[in-house]
């Protein structure tokens, strides 16, 4: 065995049956021993820009790793607490609180809240993955520089202001309202609705995101207004990297502008395009709590009422239990399309 070990990297002579080490083995070798030594070096020379990193890597620990801590509580009985209320010794519930949402008494609200996750989710991946890419191809075409900057600015906008900014200017916009009293937007509608005792004239008069059958449509319309622009940048970034002789050798064998759409910048930009689409999948059902929570209203519960929301309102283990299963499904989904992707088209995230 030693001798099988040793042929693996020292060399045989056989007429005097010595073992020798190569000189690419020996620089190997050396190279191996002062690994720790070299990390070390790299590190102190470049202590600038590892400092840096501090920050990001505190924050990480901070919010992404110590409330992990927290998961525990889906495992505990809230209503039984230890001595003086001690939460650290709570008794144990096991699987307790999961076999409450799923099928005890708590489904009836986590069926229907996790339904709406998925669908808004669904809505969201459906319209909200293609709209970027369509805003970066367009950008491409126009040639001139002052309207492609312009036009930017403007669709990046909504982006840097905060979700509570976007969603009140959404509500002023479609503001409730007798004709004249209602947003902008609604006063247009009422131009084309005639009817105030029908169904979208009440839905005017109360306001259209309080009406659970609107409610979807709007949410979705709003997120691509927020985000479209912004998430239009990586498309953008990989479609003006598409070399120019691509677009000369389609011109020459008579490619229009479509076709060379088509057959050009969509193949060459597919490799991100299978990036973004998982990372989209892996947040899946990551539906924006902030916007839904200020949206959330009685008359719209029916098709608002998201896991997240749910579980702020329970605020117990049964919440936590919840929003665990909610991002135990959003992991599986993600390591599912990275494997689907990897297989089939040889692009993946890991």
């Amino acid at each position: 065995m030693f001798k099988i070990k040793c042929d693996d990297f020292l060399t045989c002579d056989e007429a005097t049956g010595t073992y020798s080490m190569s000189a690419e083995q020996q620089v190997r070798d050396q190279t191996e021993k002062n690994r720790w030594k070299t990390i070390g070096l790299t590190v102190l020379k470049d202590w600038r820009l590892y400092a840096m990193l501090l920050p990001m890597i505190l924050v990480y620990v901070l919010w992404r790793y110590m409330p992990m801590t927290q998961l525990l509580g889906a495992f505990k009985d809230y209503n039984t607490p230890g001595a003086n209320g001690n939460t650290d010794n709570m008794n144990w519930y096991g699987l307790n609180n999961f076999l409450n949402i799923f099928v005890g008494v708590e489904a009836k609200a986590f069926w229907p809240a996790f339904r709406n996750t998925f669908i808004l989710a669904f809505y969201n991946l459906l319209f909200g993955f293609p709209v970027p890419i369509i805003l970066a191809l367009f950008f491409n075409e126009v040639k001139s520089n002052v309207v492609r900057s312009t036009v930017q600015v403007l669709v990046y906008l909504p982006k840097f202001l905060s979700t509570v900014i976007v969603t009140s200017i959404a509500l002023l916009l479609l503001k409730g309202g007798v004709q004249g009293e209602g947003g902008v937007i609604t006063r247009f509608v009422w131009l084309f609705c005639h009817d105030e005792s029908g169904a979208l004239g009440t839905a005017l008069k109360n306001g259209l995101f309080r009406e659970a059958r609107y409610f979807r449509s709007l949410y979705v319309i709003t997120e691509l207004w927020e985000h479209a622009g912004y998430d239009s940048i990586v498309f953008f970034a990989a479609v003006i990297a598409v070399s120019p002789t691509s677009y000369e050798a389609a011109q020459i064998d008579g490619a229009g502008k479509l076709q060379q759409m088509r057959y050009v910048v969509i193949p060459s930009i597919l490799s991100t395009v299978v990036i973004m689409l998982i990372m989209k999948i892996g947040g899946l059902l990551s539906v924006g709590y902030e916007k839904v929570y200020l949206l959330l209203s009685t008359g719209n519960m029916s098709a608002s009422q998201i896991v997240a929301t749910l579980a702020n309102s329970w605020g117990d283990g049964k919440g936590i239990a919840a929003e665990m299963t909610n991002n135990l499904i959003g992991m599986i989904l993600v390591i599912g399309a990275n494997t689907v992707s990897r297989k089939a088209a040889n692009v993946s995230l890991y």
